[in-house]
Order: C-alpha cells, then sequence, then structure tokens
C-alpha cells in the first residue's frame, strides 16, 4: 500500500504528520521497509573486534528488522560486514564472537574466506556453474566514527556526510579514551510509537514545562537547533558556573558556554555528548505502540559525571516517558488529526517529519 504524506517546506506553513501516521499498522509496516531496512545503524565499538581474524554475529535491530549479519576483521586489520546467512540452504554461519580464520557452516561445511568469498563446498565437485557470485557472502556498507561502527543494509544517504558533519564539532574529543559503562547503561521500554519518541527529542520547547532539573542547568533563551540533511545538532548552552566544554581555540564555538551537543541521525539515533561523554540512544520500534530505547554510555571523566547537563538521564527520560506515553493515547482520538510547528522551537521535528514524508512518498 501507498501512503503520501506531505509537510510543507516553509515550518510558518507547514502542519505535523497527521494522527493516521501514528495508529497505522499499514504505515508502521511501510516504515520497516522503505526507512528502516535502509537507516544506517550503530552496532557498537571495535572492542566487538579486538584482534585481527575475529568476528562478531549480531541481529540488526533485533525484534524488528532481526537481519543476521556478522562483523568480520581480517588480517588486514579492516572492518566488513556480510549475512551471517549460508547461501546453501539459508543456515546461520556464524554461532560465536571469537577468532576464527574462517567461516564455515556447521549444516553441510561450506567455508568462506574472511572476506567473504567462497573457500570450499563438500560434495559439490560435479556442480556444473558453481560457485557463483551469488555463492559469496552478501556484503554490506560500514562505516566507522572510531571507535564506533555503523552498518546499513541499503543505505539511502551518504553516512560519511553525517559523521564529517559530527566531526565539524565534536571532533577534538578523546574517543580513544572513551569507556564503554555497562553498569551505566539501561534499557527502557515507553509505550508509545517510536516516531513520537523522536518528536519529543528533537525540541527543548519543552524542557521549561517537563524538565525541571534541566532547565535550570540549560541557557532556554539560547537553545539552538542546526539541521543538516540527514540529522540536526541541538546545542544547549549554559551558564560559567555549570559544567561545559573546555572547547579549543580554533573551534567553531570557541568562547561559548556549551553543556551538551545533541546529535539526532535520520531515523533513529541519537548521540548526546556532556562534559563526561557520551550518552547513545537507540529507539527501536517493537509494535506500533511499542518502542525499546536503549541508552549506552561511555564516560571518558568521572569527575564530571554527575554534573550540569548530562546528569540525571534516567530521571530526564522518565519524565520524557511520561509524556510521550499520554501523546501517544492523545493521538489515538477521533478529533485529532493533525498539529502546527513552532517556527522557533521546532525545526528539528519538522525536519524529522519532511524526511519521513520524502522516504514514505
Amino acid at each position: 500500500m501507498t501512503h503520501k504524506f506531505t509537510i510543507n517546506k516553509n515550518i510558518h506553513e507547514a502542519e505535523t504528520l497527521p494522527a493516521h501516521f501514528y495508529r497505522s499498522q499499514d504505515v508502521f509496516d511501510s516504515i520497516k521497509e522503505d526507512i528502516f531496512l535502509r537507516s544506517w545503524q550503530w552496532v557498537g565499538d571495535t572492542q566487538l573486534l579486538p584482534f585481527a581474524e575475529t568476528v562478531y554475529p549480531f541481529y540488526l535491530l533485533d525484534n524488528y528488522l532481526s537481519e543476521p549479519l556478522v562483523l568480520v576483521r581480517p588480517s588486514d586489520q579492516s572492518i566488513k560486514c556480510f549475512s551471517n546467512v549460508c547461501p546453501h540452504r539459508g543456515n546461520i554461519v556464524v554461532l560465536n564472537p571469537g577468532k576464527q580464520k574462517n567461516l564455515q557452516c556447521i549444516y553441510h561445511g561450506r567455508r568462506f574466506n574472511l572476506d567473504g568469498t567462497f573457500k570450499s563446498m563438500p560434495e559439490f565437485d560435479t556442480a556444473e556453474n558453481f560457485p557463483r557470485p551469488c555463492d559469496n557472502l552478501h556484503e554490506f556498507p560500514v562505516a566507522i566514527l572510531d571507535p564506533f561502527i555503523f552498518v546499513s543494509l541499503d543505505p539511502l544517504f551518504d553516512f560519511n556526510s553525517v559523521l564529517n558533519t559530527m566531526k565539524e564539532r565534536i571532533g577534538f574529543l578523546p574517543f580513544h579514551q572513551f569507556k564503554l559503562r555497562q553498569d551505566l547503561s539501561k534499557d527502557y521500554h515507553v509505550n508509545c510509537h517510536w516516531a513520537l519518541y523522536c518528536d519529543n527529542y528533537l525540541e527543548g520547547f519543552h524542557i521549561p514545562f517537563v524538565h525541571d532539573d534541566l532547565n535550570s542547568v540549560l541557557d532556554y533563551g539560547d537553545y539552538t537547533t542546526v539541521l543538516y540533511d540527514h540529522c540536526n545538532l541541538q546545542i544547549g548552552y549554559t551558564n560559567a558556573s555549570e559544567e561545559v566544554f573546555d572547547l579549543p581555540k580554533e573551534h567553531i564555538d570557541s568562547g561559548k558556554q556549551v553543556a551538551a551537543y545533541y546529535y539526532w541521525i535520520f531515523p533513529n539515533m541519537m548521540f548526546n555528548f556532556y562534559p563526561w561523554g557520551l550518552s547513545i540512544n537507540i529507539v527501536k520500534p517493537l509494535g506500533l505502540n511499542k518502542t525499546k530505547v536503549s541508552f549506552i554510555t561511555y564516560v571518558y571523566d568521572e569527575t564530571k559525571l554527575d554534573k550540569g547537563a548530562g546528569a540525571l538521564l534516567d530521571k530526564v527520560e522518565r519524565e520524557d516517558e511520561f509524556v510521550v506515553e499520554l501523546v501517544n493515547k492523545g493521538v489515538q482520538s477521533r478529533f485529532y488529526n493533525t498539529g502546527r510547528f513552532s517556527p522557533t522551537r521546532e525545526q528539528g521535528v519538522h525536519h524529522f517529519h519532511s524526511l519521513l514524508a520524502k522516504y514514505l512518498n
């Protein structure tokens, strides 16, 4: 089924996506194939593949796309991603992460080199026109923001342009010092449509009304949204008494009191940089009104961990959940159809809705 959505390019006149977008199972199913199948997704960091000739099997957006993939680090230290499905009979090839010199399917013994190419297969000596290119493991594109790994099944856009945009402001940070903190990472299950969660993230309009603690830290008047093609940035400024980034002299924001850089990447990834490190938020649709939000925490300066805009993240998340779940109930109303955008505060939401309409159409 084809779904047509139109978002006026002029935010001063534009209306939001209609309630039908959030209520329709058909639209939800189309989003999976037309947007998420072609999205870029964060997989993890390079510690998943610490040495040459190591592998890491995973399911991309498990319980939604659930595509079986495997990351591989061959002897040349590059990072590659392949389908983890044997082209012979569809068995899962790699079951466990670790050191491997080649990949072997346990079902019938087909082997692959670490570059994904066919190596050998028992009982196929008399097979004609074999092997063919389709007998190799299908390779998928990989992008790296060292040490972070991203993968796409069929990308809609050039991800390197997004990474280069991010590096303009956060490239000075010592990513090699960032340490994954499992004890500070957490999954949240939210009773809402996944896009409503993103809508909420993409504007600071609600901060004075919903987040008392965060509002006391950020300067609402100077809160800024910067739009790019497939990502956007919200900059949280504060006063000198709060924790801020120690920006290099040549930095684009040098001399400003920046408490947080909030990057959103279409359609469902958030990278929140604070003076103490990074909180990655991945929004995973589970159903029409069920969403899993994974908070993954990387720390490089523990002395700043409980200070400034990056403090009390769990409290802020709970406050967001409360509001977003109410909105999810509200858009089910027979008497709600569409709203308007604040031209000064909801540029990010307008940008998001415009991209959704573009790719669904």
